[in-house]
């Protein structure tokens, strides 16, 4: 049975026909995950959900545990990731209500613990591609199927937070040419490269920051009333598309995200203390057993 975790909204893992629903508490070499994993069945596939600020939106962006959510899906069997976010537009074409899936990230975030290793296990992952171009292209046509908009690629800059951006900011990454803007995409993909997970996001669009003359700067008023209006969709996109995805996904070519890992280490093995190989034991343990 495919695993798929989702990493999204306290309402994401509402969907119809989900069956066995449990909550599991985890605890992981780095804290416990943003809340209680909530797991079930969708027409032989098996979903790990994890409300990313928490039931109840108790973590500010920089407060998210992205490390231990990451961590918790791999350990509960996650194959592949697909994270539900919330964005601005940074672009005329990518209206409010549009769906759009990145392929590439800026990382503007500060202070944020950015990998899995250290404590005497040094990694170098690459991260040129950060996206699973299998999963990305695959939920694009099933988001397309389900009759809404979609940008099938773009380039999702992340932002500290929690302030909006200041209009000269926003001006500033228009320049850059960056599609979306958002606050919880990083390091979340990092660490799922790390984890050896196929990752993908699926970004919601809910206003045009502050750049654009001809609409209301963002705030949490508008946000919020846009993801209402998007929530059907993204419940009838994940319904339509999880239970598809694990078979899709086994048609795809190979892909470098299973083997991410492969050539990363730098670390003497004989030199890696025995507590460090046992905490990353899920992510590690087949080059380390």
């Amino acid at each position: 049975m495919t695993t798929i975790g989702i990493i999204g909204g306290s309402g994401v893992y509402e969907l119809d026909g989900l069956e066995n629903v449990q909550e599991v508490t985890m605890e992981t070499p780095f804290g416990a995950p943003s809340d209680k994993l909530i797991t079930g069945d969708l027409e032989g596939t098996r979903l790990v959900f994890i409300p990313r600020h928490g039931r109840g939106h108790r973590h500010l962006p920089s407060e998210v545990p992205y490390r231990a959510n990451i961590f918790a899906l791999k350990a509960s069997g996650a194959e592949m990731v697909i994270s539900v976010s919330a964005v601005g537009s940074m672009k005329e074409e990518v209206k409010p209500g549009d769906f759009l899936i990145p392929n590439q990230y800026i990382d503007r975030t500060m202070g944020r613990a950015q990998t899995f290793f250290g404590g005497g296990i040094v990694a170098h992952v690459s991260a040129a591609n950060p996206v699973c171009p299998h999963l990305a292209g695959h939920l694009a046509g099933f988001v397309r199927e389900c009759d809404v908009t979609c940008h099938p690629s773009g380039t999702y800059i992340c932002m500290e937070g929690p302030a909006f951006s200041t209009r000269g900011e926003s001006l500033m990454y228009r320049q850059w040419g960056v599609d979306v803007i958002g606050m919880t995409a990083m390091p979340e993909a990092k660490l799922a490269r790390e984890a050896e997970l196929h990752y993908a996001t699926l970004a919601l669009s809910t206003d045009y920051d502050c750049w654009h003359e001809g609409e209301a700067d963002v705030s949490v008023d508008a946000v919020l009333a846009t993801l209402k209006q998007n929530t059907q969709n993204v419940k009838r996109v994940l319904s339509h598309a999880l239970p598809r995805l694990g078979e899709k996904m086994a048609q795809s070519d190979a892909c470098e995200c299973p083997t991410a890992l492969a050539h990363a280490f730098m670390t003497n093995p004989e030199l890696i203390p025995n507590e460090r190989k046992e905490a990353l034991a899920p992510l590690i343990n087949k080059y380390f057993s």
